[in-house]
């Protein structure tokens, strides 16, 4: 692993509240990851990134407030922003943003991290806070994306139904969620995915039009080989798991830390059912937003960064 300085800039800084005090890069396989660190208070708190449709930005309106008070890292997910968008799915895998994640808190000085995700990102803060618990001090999940819930699957090499790669008629609604839609209409299924699934809630035009950029400084070939890349399975050594039970339930039972969860009421990606169950598991406190889609960060920031605020301070206060 190797730690290079910043020196290009893909997704424009111009209108930015509150400028990074260190930007850098680290590598692992090949694979360069841009990341970011502002303020220099205590704790510090680790914004995870998310699916690869979107990078870091979608924290905007977490960091400038944060910064004030905490100390702040975040990083673009491989795949968007600053980070190199790697061509084979197996990069893609949770366990390398989980190496990630690892690599930037050693190249930024951080022992420990209060840790939060959105969406497919709190999938990943799920296998960081299991996996290396003396990294995290405490873990946020916001719109979890994660396969808690009671239902039969098969195994990693069936997780992507061969539906997906072949043209779907008549296109609309989930038959959008497609590579070949993607590679025909990438701005369409930006528009579609970020405007429909993601904002759902009324008068968002405006972190909807972010979305959509933020979607469209990546590509549909990225998206595709991200796709198949494996998430949250369970590693043998766990010993065997009932295929009826959520995959993500060994990852909870092995957290530790104190955990908050917030989800949206309405969110169209990620029931509320699965995070009234991840909060269940964890022992953890859900905040439910009311109303709320999929990304309440971008669109009720005040509640969520309060939220996070006191759980932060709750955890700081711990002997």
């Amino acid at each position: 692993m190797a730690t290079v300085l910043a020196t290009d800039r893909r997704h424009s800084d111009a209108t930015r509240a509150r400028e990074p005090d260190a930007t850098g890069f680290i590598e692992r396989d090949g694979v360069r990851v841009f990341w970011e660190r502002y303020g220099d208070g205590s704790p510090t708190l680790l914004l995870m990134p998310t699916w690869s449709l979107f990078h870091s930005r979608h924290w905007k309106l977490q960091i400038p407030y944060f910064a004030r008070l905490f100390r702040v890292v975040t990083f673009d997910g491989r795949g968007n922003g600053h980070s190199d968008r790697p061509t084979e799915s197996s990069a893609y895998a949770d366990t390398e943003y989980v190496a990630d994640a690892l690599a930037v808190l050693d190249a930024t000085g951080t022992d420990r991290a209060v840790v939060a995700g959105l969406s497919m990102g709190a999938g990943y803060t799920l296998r960081l806070a299991a996996e290396h618990p003396e990294r995290v001090l405490g873990a946020v999940f916001i719109g979890s994306s994660v396969p808690i819930l009671d239902r039969p699957d098969g195994g990693p090499e069936v997780q992507v139904d061969a539906a997906f790669y072949g043209p779907q008629e008549p296109e609309g609604d989930w038959r959008n969620y497609n590579a070949d839609y993607w590679r025909r209409d990438f701005p369409g299924f930006a528009a579609w995915f970020v405007g429909e699934k993601i904002f759902s809630e009324p008068h968002s035009t405006k972190p909807i039009e972010d979305g959509i950029g933020w979607t469209l400084e990546t590509d549909a070939e990225t998206l595709i080989a991200v796709e198949p890349g494996p998430y949250l399975w369970p590693p043998p050594e766990w010993g065997p798991r009932d295929p009826f039970e959520g995959r993500a339930m060994p990852f909870a039972r092995r957290v530790r830390c104190p955990a908050l969860v917030i989800h949206g009421a309405e969110d169209r990606l990620s029931s509320l059912a699965v995070g009234e169950r991840l909060a269940a598991e964890l022992g953890a406190p859900l905040i439910t937003v009311a109303g709320g889609g999929h990304a309440p960060q971008g669109r009720w920031p005040v509640l969520v960064n309060r939220a996070i605020r006191d759980f932060v301070r709750s955890i700081g206060s711990q002997p």
